[in-house]
């Protein structure tokens, strides 16, 4: 890559080895000064938002080893033009709980030998702090919290001002939880379990007046291993909803801007930049952490993905979503089925769904045998990335899929769901193929057709397709296979609210020919059925796209797009009837 521009970091976390090669770095160095004001700090953020480069940067900003390299690695952030007090004053201790084998048999041993070898070699780079007799007594227990105990005392007793790192503390927590179960994860988070003494041993050490653990810095996606294993957090701040905070991870849109310019600028990116920002602000924005937070926040990860890929001059990728930023949903499995059967929990996710919105508290913290209360699970959508604030109304937060990423993402773990009980599950690929005709040929009825005699073969569904909206999240999870288009629930069309638009994804498919916007109606199962009813509701439906189609907006933006509008009514689980409407253009 010719050097005239900086490299794009993508899935680099080391933050010396990105500054001094000259990799690209948004300044965040800023937000140390606001951190300072506080010394044990717990901040939660979904996966890959750019956590573990920040715990990079903590550990060479206030390692005292590092102070030869600190004009090379913060020379021209702000950090390096207004350093603190602080600047290389620690004894640095750096976990990283990714970072051991972790299979249940063997997990307490591979996290004692982990962490004793993260003791013993902090130790050695501090040697002229900590002499080889000091060393061999500190070392002495077999265990690593007879080892720390040992090492704050020593530090306490010598001014020796520690400062503990922890990243991804909750990683293999939540491995354990959703492949081994609830039973597994209490024995090592519970009484006297490896992991809770752990912590207790880190409160321990906060308690020395001058030196020992002075400052700690813990990061993970989720609070509920943090609540198990400390009962809150009860040594410390959890930062993670202060509005302060809010972009000390991720970019802002003027963020994102400048890089598309600078690309742009150096002749490497040739995507028109207003273009590329529609597409990224509609597939990676929409974060926001704070009540308080006065702009929606990119996805760290996703960015760099799409200008990793988009240089040098090349098109957007043809798969908008990096695999690195979807959540297993194996660690979702535990908190949406009980006994393969499917709980109240996705019940909530499928209302979710539905209705693209729901009104909650964010909770700071809460155990995992309290995840079955609304708020709690509600929370932990939230802290994993798949809903956002998106207003506050009357006090309390309303939270929102964030982004086409997301509801993607969630509309999967719906079909997951509904397979892994055995409910219901589709060929992907024949799916997948129709389409694709749909949104080329205009071929929609082989797609309804083919949901339809699914849903009459697989008996399995028939109990949990009561309800308008669960019928509305159940087309729109099997229609969001199709990456033609950007799928889109209640969406806003001649002063009216489509259930679905299936809006066109042009920017990526230029060739496209057909859009799409469905009227889903719902008769209930135990409603008598007969033609006079379900032609009404085709009648309803047809007029209500009629208006919709009518929006002038739909062919100003996809002039050479054909609309059509989709009537589909439902009697239960049995779709009993459609009928398509065509747009101005279309009958032309």
């Amino acid at each position: 890559m010719p050097a005239s521009y900086p490299r794009i970091p993508y899935g680099e976390a080391d933050f010396r080895r990105i500054r001094l090669n000259g990799w690209l770095y948004v300044d965040k160095t800023r937000f140390v000064h606001a951190l300072e004001d506080e010394r044990y700090v717990f901040l939660i953020r979904p996966r890959r938002f750019g956590k573990s480069c920040w715990v990079s940067l903590l550990d060479n900003y206030y390692s005292r080893k590092r102070a030869d390299d600190f004009e090379a690695v913060f020379g021209g952030t702000h950090l390096g033009q207004q350093p603190t007090e602080n600047r290389h004053r620690y004894v640095v201790l750096r976990f990283n709980f990714s970072a051991f084998k972790n299979a249940l048999d063997t997990l307490e041993y591979h996290f004692e030998e982990y962490c004793q070898l993260i003791v013993r070699s902090t130790l050695e780079r501090n040697a002229d702090l900590f002499p080889e007799a000091a060393r061999q007594h500190i070392r002495t227990p077999s265990s690593v919290n007879g080892q720390l105990n040992e090492l704050f005392v020593y530090a306490g007793d010598h001014g020796i001002p520690l400062y503990v790192l922890i990243d991804e503390y909750d990683n293999f927590a939540n491995t354990v939880l959703a492949y081994h179960g609830e039973q597994a994860y209490q024995a090592f988070t519970h009484g006297g379990g490896f992991y809770r003494n752990f912590f207790a041993t880190l409160k321990d050490g906060t308690g020395y007046s001058e030196g020992g653990l002075e400052r700690m810095f813990i990061t993970g996606v989720s609070p509920i291993t943090m609540d198990d294993v400390t009962s809150g957090f009860n040594i410390g701040s959890n930062i993670s909803l202060e509005p302060k905070f809010d972009q000390m991870l991720g970019f802002t849109e003027a963020e994102v801007r400048q890089l598309l310019e600078l690309y742009r600028d150096h002749g490497a990116f040739n995507q028109e930049v207003e273009a590329a920002l529609d597409v990224m602000r509609e597939w990676y924005n929409g974060y926001r952490f704070s009540e308080e937070a006065e702009v929606d926040i990119y996805n760290t990860d996703m960015v760099l993905y799409y200008l990793k890929y988009s240089i040098p001059n090349r098109e957007m990728p043809r798969e908008l979503i990096d695999t690195n930023v979807r959540i297993d949903y194996g660690k979702l499995r535990h908190l949406l089925t009980v006994n393969r059967q499917l709980n109240g929990n996705f019940n909530l996710l499928r209302h979710i769904i539905g209705e693209q919105s729901i009104q909650s508290n964010i909770q700071l913290s809460f155990p995992l045998d309290q995840l079955d209360q609304r708020e709690n699970f509600l929370s932990l959508l939230h802290y994993f990335g798949l809903l956002s604030i998106r207003a506050v109304e009357r006090g309390m937060p309303r939270l929102g899929i964030p982004n086409q990423t997301v509801k993607r993402l969630m509309y999967s773990y719906l079909r997951d769901a509904y397979r892994d009980v055995e409910v219901f599950s589709v060929d992907v690929y024949a799916f997948f193929r129709l389409a694709q005709e749909m949104a080329y040929d205009g071929a929609w009825q082989p797609v309804l057709d083919f949901l339809r005699d699914a849903l009459a073969e697989q008996t399995g569904i028939r109990d949990y397709m009561d309800g308008e909206k669960v019928v509305h999240g159940f087309v729109a999870a099997h229609l969001s296979l199709s990456q033609y288009f950007l799928l889109h629930s209640e969406y806003e069309l001649n002063k009216g609210y489509a259930d679905l638009y299936l809006e066109p994804f042009v920017a990526q498919y230029s060739d496209m020919q057909f859009g799409y916007v469905l009227e889903l109606k719902y008769l209930k199962r135990s409603a008598s059925l007969n033609e006079s009813v379900v032609a009404d509701k085709v009648h309803e439906a047809v007029e209500q796209l009629r208006s919709y189609l009518a929006d002038p907006s739909l062919p100003r933006r996809y002039p050479s797009v054909r609309h059509i509008g989709l009537a589909v009514v439902f009697h239960g689980w049995e779709m009993v009837a459609y009928e398509a409407v065509a747009d101005d253009a279309a009958k032309k």
